[in-house]
């Protein structure tokens, strides 16, 4: 028996260290478990680590640059940075697993926050550029984290899994926003410009989340998710490759990309300018980083929540709720005065709350498309496309605020949010014939 047991699983290419996890649902249980926590541990510092670049990034930009045409840029950099760094873990974590590929994405994150900090010092625009583009693999990273919980979850609680690794994020993104102001006093006691502070925090915070993963995530869980699924298939389709007999649900791919990339348009535009629009209006940097705080903790917090009900009402619908939640964040950030901190933190409340759903929802989407032997893969090209679409709307952000104003930045966004809903409506329709 432990002779046919050990030929069996030969056969399907399955190593003997986690074959162990692969005979037993008990095993899989417990290993999913503990891959909740170290996904957990590092999602926390995680979201201390983006929150850096959300915060002062265009308000550091704006400093360097001495113009507010190009303070979206930082965030454009960092964002396409993160379309680089997203193909990059993908394909490493479908080669080597999600340890090796998050882990890297983490460290080289840390490292662009170092460079970051060393061009405000030496005042070098081109490092500030190449830095900020290097720093956006821990934005990257960070997202793609939320794969890892999915792996060995059953099919019914795959988005409240996605929501778990995305709710814990909230204590290091708030946290991150709200030590604008001390990380800024010790960067400025320390000699370095003040906006500099949280990228010293970033930097610290990616290092730690990436051994984290190094060093925990083990066995690793996307590993054991493909042996199963290649001994499932095994005994099944017997000599037949993996490839012919596990077909892609390109429908859930397509409408699970359509609905991240525009929410990310939307919401990386309206948050990239807010702090510069809300310094235009005598707000210091305390009220800004209450502001983005509020905005990333609706961001992740409410996540617990959407997960259920994407899990019970299915990811189309929760699609048109982000819609029509952006839809009216857009409205709200363009008619409020700029010197209302209450109304100006509503409206980047719902931003927050729409992305959140249309995160989930996509994502669900994503992992319900894609079996084991290209999930990873596919996660990573679908995430690069967020990030240029979050690059794009960054980039132009400051454009349009510069040559327009806030308010039409937002109602552009309130727009796009409201093409959301034909659009999915169309895919499914297109998919259906």
């Amino acid at each position: 028996m432990i002779q046919a047991s050990l030929d069996k699983h030969a056969s399907a290419q399955i190593p003997y260290s986690i074959v162990e996890y692969v005979e037993s649902s008990e095993k899989q249980r417990q290993l999913h478990s503990r891959t909740m926590k170290v996904v957990i541990a590092s999602q926390i510092c995680g979201g201390a680590g983006l929150a850096a670049g959300i915060t002062v990034g265009a308000l550091l930009a704006q400093d360097m640059l001495g113009t507010d045409s190009f303070s979206g840029v930082p965030t454009g950099l960092f964002t396409l940075g993160s379309a680089g760094a997203a193909l990059m873990v993908g394909r490493l974590s479908q080669r080597l697993g999600r340890r090796t590929g998050l882990a890297a994405g983490f460290l080289a994150g840390g490292f662009g926050a170092i460079g970051v900090i060393l061009a405000a010092l030496f005042h070098s625009i081109p490092l500030l550029f190449i830095s900020m583009l290097v720093y956006g693999a821990g934005t990257a990273t960070n997202l793609q984290a939320r794969y890892a919980g999915t792996d060995l979850a059953l099919p019914t609680q795959r988005a409240k899994t996605i929501s778990m690794a995305m709710v814990f994020t909230t204590f290091g993104a708030v946290a991150g926003p709200n030590l604008v102001e001390v990380t800024g006093k010790l960067a400025s006691s320390m000699g370095a410009p003040a906006l500099t502070g949280p990228f010293m925090l970033a930097a610290i915070a990616y290092i730690l989340a990436g051994v984290i993963l190094l060093i925990f995530l083990r066995p690793d869980p996307f590993i054991v998710a493909k042996a199963i699924a290649n001994l499932q298939h095994e005994g099944t389709h017997g000599a037949k490759s993996i490839e012919e007999g596990s077909s892609i649900n390109k429908k859930g791919i397509m409408i699970g990309a359509s609905i991240m990339v525009l929410t990310q348009i939307v919401m990386i535009a309206i948050m990239t300018m807010t702090p510069v629009h809300m310094q235009h209006h005598g707000h210091d940097l305390s009220k800004i980083g209450l502001v983005i705080g509020i905005h990333v903790a609706s961001m992740y917090l409410p996540s617990l929540i959407t997960g259920v009900l994407v899990d019970r009402f299915g990811y189309n619908v929760m699609a048109y709720a982000s819609g029509f939640t952006l839809l009216l964040s857009g409205l709200l950030a363009a008619l409020v005065p700029g010197d209302s901190v209450g109304l100006i933190t509503l409206a980047l409340a719902l931003l927050g709350l729409g992305w959140n759903f249309g995160l989930i929802s996509g994502t669900a989407a994503i992992v319900e498309g894609a079996p084991p032997h290209v999930r990873a893969k596919t996660q990573g090209t679908v995430d690069v496309l967020i990030a240029l679409s979050g690059a794009s709307g960054g980039m132009f952000s400051g454009m349009v605020v510069a040559h327009s104003s806030y308010s039409t930045l937002s109602l552009i966004g309130a727009f796009l949010s409201l093409l959301l809903i034909p659009i999915v409506v169309w895919f499914r329709n297109k998919t259906a014939c």
